[in-house]
C-alpha cells in the first residue's frame, strides 16, 4: 500500500446506478443521542435517504448490517440534506430534505431493541412546504439574530430567495441581475447571504435588506424601483473573482477570525466579512469539492480540497501540507467524529462510493527474508562479464540508429487501378455539371506474413476527387493471409484536381503491441477528369517543352485519347475537362518540341505532367537512358500572380464575412435578451417592434452564413487552381535551371508547404516566409543579408505585393546562378566561389522587375538571351 493513500477506515457502495452530488452528504448527530458521535446522512437523486453509524471492528472493514441505521425511499429526487434546529418549541436537531418542489423536515429517533436485531430507527415528518418554484439549493442559520432556532433559505432556479421561519413561509425576494443560480451560504457574523452570480462575482446581501425590500410578488420594472429606493434590493458588497464558483463556506473558529471561503474552477479564495481578499491560491488542477476545518496553529485555517485526479490536498492557508490518493473522485467531503475517532474524512463520489478515511502512515511490518550465503565462483563471473562486454562492443560499432528494413516486410499493401473506366459509374453526389461523371475501380490487397491485430485501411485522394469508401476495418489477420477491398474513385468537386495520385495506409499492431504502418501509392488515369475533344488553335496560355529526342506520335503515347482511324490526331490532341475547360497538345513535325496551350493557366499542369510521364515511360521501355526535357521559354509569373491575387481576395472576403457575422450575432443576442426580459415580466409591455427587428436580424445572419459558405467553396476552388499553377511553375523552374532531385524537393517544400489552406495559416504568409528564408540564406547576395532575422509569427498580410516581389527576386537570383541548399555554410561558400555570385540588385531595379512588359516574366537561362518564339 502506498504511503500517501488515504487510509480506508470504513467504506461502502450505495445502491445501483444512483447519482449523488455536492448537497447529498451531511454529517451530524441527527438522532440527538448526546454521545457526541456524528451520523452520516446520504441522499441520492433516486430519492433514497440513508443514515449510517460506522463501527468497524478493524480499519478497512466494509459495511455491517448494524452500521445502516435507516434506509427509506422518499419517491422524489433529493437535492440537498441539512441538519439543524428547524422545529419550533425545541432545540433538538432535525433533518431538512430539499426536493425539487418540496421542503420536508423530519425527526430521526431510535428505540432500544429487545432482541438481537439491535435498535430500531425511524423518521417522522414534522412539516413540509410545497414550493411554487423549482428549487436549486438551500442554506440555514439564525437569520436576523434569533436564538435557539434555525431558519431556512431556498434559492430557486429563476433567482428567487424563499425564506421559511420553520413551519411558516416568511417572504421571497428576487436577486437583481440574475441569470443562473450559484452556491449559497449564510454568514451569521454579518447576518447576510453570500452567493456567486453568473457575472462571476461574489455578492453579499444583508438579511435586513432582504426583509425590507420589495416583495417578490409585486416585482416592478427597474425604472419604477428607482422611484422607491427604500424598498429596492441592493447588494452589500461585491467581489469579482473572474470565474464560476463550485462552493462557498463560512467558518469561524476560536483562534481565527470569521472567513468566507470560495472554491473556484481554478482558484481558491479566502475573504474577510467585508469582501476583501485575505489570501488566494491558484490551483494547478481541477477541483471538485472542499471543506475548511480547524487548524492546530493559531491564526490559520486548514482546508481539504478534492480534485478530479482522485487526490485530496490539505492546505494550511495557502501552504500545501499533505496530499493523499483517493480511490474515487469526491463530489462532497466532510469531517466527522465517529466512534471516539476525531477528524475522520468522509468522502462521497457521484456513483455512490462512500468512504471514511484518515491521514497518516502505517508502519510496514515486512521484513526481508534471510538469504542463504553461498560461495561465489569468480571465474564464471569473469567469463560471463567478458562475454557481455564483447556483445556490448559489437553493438556499439553499428552506426545506424534506426533498424534496417527487413528484406521481407511483415505486411504488404498493393493498389491496382483498373485500366478502363467503370462501365456503370459509381459517382455519388458529384457536383460536376456534366452529362456523365466517370469513375475508376481501385483494387487494394493486403498481404500479411505475421499476425496483424486490428488492421485499419485508409484511402486518401486529393480533393475534389473522392472515393466511395475511404475507411475499412478488418478482423485480425492470420499469418500468410490476405484481404482485398474494391472501391471507386471519381471527381466530386466542380474543379479539376491538382494531383492524380492517391495513397493507401494500413495501421495495425503486432501481437506484442507494437504499432506499425504500411502504405503504398497509386496513380489515377487522366481519363477520370477529361475526355478527348476537338483541338483548339487559339489559346491564352502556351508552353513549349524541348526534348533531346524526336517527337513521338500521340498514337503511341496517348492510345486512350486517340482514335487510330484518324491520322490527324497523330500530332494534335485535344482534352476536354469535365469542369468545362479545354486544353490542346501539339507535337512539332520538324523540331523536338511539344506545345501545350489552354485558356486557363492551371489546366496546363496535368496535361504537361502526363506528357512528361508518358514520354519517360516510353523511352524507358526502349532502354533509352539519356532522355531529358528542358524549358527555355518565359516563366508565366504575371498570370501566376493573378491566381494569387484571386485567392487572397477571397481570404479577405472570408474575414469580412466573419466580422459581419460576429456583429449580427451580437445584435441578435442583444435583441433576444431584451425580448426575454419583456416576456418574463409579469406586467406585459409592448414589444416596440423588437420581434420584427429579431426576424430581420435572423434573416441577415442566415444570408451572411450562406454567403460565407459560398465564399469558402470559392476559396477551396481558388486554392486548388493555385496549387495546380504552383506545380506547373515548379516544374518549369526545374526544367529551366536543370535542378537536381534534392533542389526540386526544396522548391516544392517552399511553394507547397500546406496540405490545407485555413484563415489562421494561409498559403501567402507561409510561402512568403519560406522564400524570405531562402533569399537570406542560400540565395543571399551578401553576408549582411544573411544576418537579418525573420519574424517568428506568421500572420495574414495586408496585400500580396511583398510576396510577388520575393517570388520575382527568387527567380532572378536563380537565373544569376544561385542554387538551392538548406545548409548555410554551403550557401556562404557558394556565394564566395560562384562565378559572378548573386549580384546586388537595387531596390529601383527590383521595382522595375515587378512590372514586366507583356503577360509573362522572362528570365534568361545562364546568360543566354534569345528570343524564344519558335513554333512547333
Amino acid at each position: 500500500m502506498s504511503l500517501f493513500k488515504a487510509r480506508d477506515w470504513w467504506s461502502t457502495i450505495l445502491g445501483e446506478k444512483e447519482e449523488f452530488d455536492q448537497g447529498c452528504l451531511c454529517v451530524a448527530d441527527v438522532d440527538n443521542s448526546g454521545s457526541g458521535q456524528d451520523k452520516i446522512i446520504v441522499a441520492s437523486y433516486m430519492g433514497y435517504l440513508r443514515i449510517f453509524n460506522p463501527q468497524p471492528v478493524k480499519p478497512g472493514d466494509g459495511v455491517q448490517p448494524e452500521d445502516l441505521l435507516l434506509e427509506v425511499q422518499l419517491r422524489e429526487p433529493i437535492l440537498q440534506v441539512e441538519v439543524g434546529k428547524f422545529v419550533s418549541g425545541t432545540e433538538g436537531l432535525h433533518l431538512a430534505v430539499l426536493h425539487c418542489r418540496k421542503l420536508c423536515v423530519y425527526a430521526v429517533s431510535g428505540t432500544l431493541g429487545n432482541v438481537e436485531h439491535g435498535n430500531q430507527y425511524q423518521i417522522k415528518l414534522m412539516y413540509e412546504h410545497n414550493l411554487q418554484r423549482t428549487a436549486c439549493n438551500m442554506t440555514y442559520g439564525p437569520f436576523g439574530g434569533v436564538k435557539g432556532r434555525d431558519l431556512i433559505c431556498i434559492q430557486s432556479m429563476d433567482g428567487m430567495l424563499m425564506l421559511f421561519e420553520q413551519e411558516s413561509y416568511a417572504f421571497g425576494r428576487f436577486l437583481p441581475g440574475f441569470l443562473l443560480p450559484g452556491p449559497l451560504t449564510y454568514n451569521s457574523r454579518t447576518d447576510s447571504f453570500i452567493t456567486v452570480s453568473s457575472c462571476r462575482q461574489v455578492e453579499s446581501y444583508k438579511y435586513q435588506v432582504l426583509a425590507f425590500a420589495k416583495d417578490a410578488d409585486e416585482r416592478q420594472e427597474p425604472e419604477q424601483q428607482k422611484l422607491s429606493s427604500g424598498k429596492r434590493l441592493v447588494v452589500d458588497w461585491v467581489l469579482n473573482i473572474g470565474e464560476q464558483a463550485l462552493d462557498i463556506c463560512v467558518v469561524s473558529f476560536n483562534q481565527a477570525v470569521s472567513s468566507v471561503f470560495v472554491l473556484g474552477e481554478r482558484n481558491f479564495f479566502c475573504l474577510k466579512d467585508n469582501g476583501q481578499i485575505r489570501f488566494m491560491k491558484k490551483l494547478d488542477y481541477s477541483p471538485s469539492c472542499f471543506i475548511p476545518y480547524c487548524s492546530v496553529e493559531e491564526g490559520t485555517i486548514n482546508t481539504l480540497i478534492g480534485n478530479h485526479g482522485k487526490m485530496l490536498n490539505v492546505y494550511q492557508d495557502v501552504t500545501l501540507k499533505w496530499a493523499t490518493q483517493l480511490p474515487h473522485i469526491p463530489v462532497s467531503v466532510k469531517v466527522a467524529n465517529l466512534q471516539d475517532l476525531k477528524g475522520v474524512i468522509v468522502t462521497l463520489s457521484d456513483n455512490g462510493h462512500l468512504q471514511c478515511s484518515y491521514l497518516g502512515t502505517d508502519p510496514s511490518l515486512f521484513q526481508a527474508p534471510r538469504v542463504d550465503s553461498r560461495e561465489i565462483n569468480y571465474e564464471e563471473f569473469n567469463a560471463e562479464m567478458k562475454e557481455l562486454q564483447k556483445i556490448i562492443k559489437e553493438a556499439t560499432k553499428t552506426q545506424d540508429i534506426l533498424p534496417k528494413s527487413e528484406k521481407h516486410r511483415d505486411l504488404i499493401v498493393t493498389a491496382e487501378v483498373s485500366p478502363d473506366l467503370d462501365a456503370e459509374s459509381q459517382a455519388i453526389d458529384s457536383e460536376v455539371k456534366a452529362e456523365a461523371v466517370p469513375s475508376v475501380t481501385v483494387k487494394i490487397t493486403i498481404q500479411s506474413r505475421v499476425t496483424a491485430q486490428k488492421p485499419n485501411l485508409a484511402v486518401c485522394v486529393q480533393a475534389p476527387l473522392a472515393v466511395t469508401c475511404d475507411q475499412f476495418v478488418f478482423d485480425d489477420l492470420e499469418p500468410d493471409s490476405s484481404e482485398t477491398v474494391v472501391l471507386s474513385v471519381f471527381l466530386k468537386g466542380s474543379c479539376s484536381p491538382s494531383e492524380l495520385e492517391g495513397s493507401c495506409v494500413v495501421s495495425y499492431s503486432t501481437p506484442t503491441g507494437i504499432p506499425k504502418v504500411a502504405q503504398c501509392n497509386f496513380r489515377l488515369p487522366l481519363r477520370l477528369i477529361c475526355f478527348p475533344a476537338q483541338s483548339s488553335k487559339a489559346a491564352n496560355h502556351k508552353l513549349t517543352i524541348d526534348t533531346n529526342k524526336p517527337p513521338i506520335s500521340f498514337l503511341t503515347i496517348f492510345p486512350d485519347f486517340v482514335d487510330p482511324s484518324e491520322d490527324d490526331q497523330a500530332n494534335v490532341l485535344g482534352f476536354q475537362f469535365l469542369t468545362g475547360s479545354k486544353t490542346t497538345l501539339l507535337a512539332s513535325k520538324t523540331s523536338q518540341r511539344y506545345r501545350i496551350q489552354s485558356d486557363q493557366l492551371e489546366d496546363l499542369w496535368l496535361i504537361t505532367k502526363e506528357l512528361m510521364l508518358r514520354l519517360e515511360e516510353h523511352f524507358k521501355k526502349q532502354n533509352c537512358k539519356d532522355f531529358a526535357c528542358t524549358f527555355s521559354g518565359s516563366i508565366p509569373l504575371q498570370e501566376y500572380f493573378e491566381l494569387i491575387d484571386r485567392h487572397f481576395e477571397l481570404r479577405l472576403n472570408a474575414e469580412k464575412f466573419q466580422e459581419l457575422l460576429s456583429e449580427r450575432a451580437v445584435q441578435f443576442r442583444a435583441i433576444e435578451r431584451r425580448l426575454l426580459t419583456r416576456f418574463k415580466d409579469k406586467t406585459p409591455a409592448p414589444l416596440q417592434h423588437l420581434d420584427t427587428l429579431l426576424e430581420g436580424t435572423f434573416r441577415e445572419v442566415i444570408a451572411l452564413a450562406d454567403a460565407a459558405e459560398e465564399n469558402q467553396a470559392n476559396i477551396f476552388q481558388a486554392f486548388t487552381k493555385l496549387k495546380s499553377a504552383t506545380h506547373l511553375v515548379i516544374m518549369l523552374i526545374s526544367l529551366w535551371q536543370k535542378l537536381s532531385t534534392d533542389q526540386v524537393a526544396i522548391l516544392e517544400a517552399t511553394f507547397l508547404p500546406l496540405a490545407e489552406d485555413t484563415q489562421e495559416l494561409g498559403w501567402e504568409e507561409t510561402v512568403d516566409a519560406a522564400i524570405s528564408y531562402l533569399l537570406r540564406t542560400c540565395l543571399s547576395k551578401s553576408s549582411k543579408e544573411q544576418a537579418l532575422t525573420l519574424s517568428s509569427q506568421l500572420c495574414m498580410p495586408k496585400d500580396t505585393s511583398r510576396l510577388k516581389k520575393n517570388i520575382t527576386l527568387f527567380c532572378d537570383r536563380l537565373a544569376k546562378g544561385g542554387r538551392l541548399s538548406l545548409s548555410i555554410d554551403s550557401a556562404t561558400q557558394q556565394a564566395a566561389v560562384m562565378p559572378g555570385g548573386c549580384t546586388t540588385i537595387t531596390e529601383s531595379d527590383l521595382e522595375e522587375r515587378t512590372v514586366i512588359l507583356g503577360s509573362t516574366a522572362t528570365f534568361p537561362s545562364h546568360g543566354q538571351i534569345a528570343e524564344q518564339k519558335s513554333k512547333p
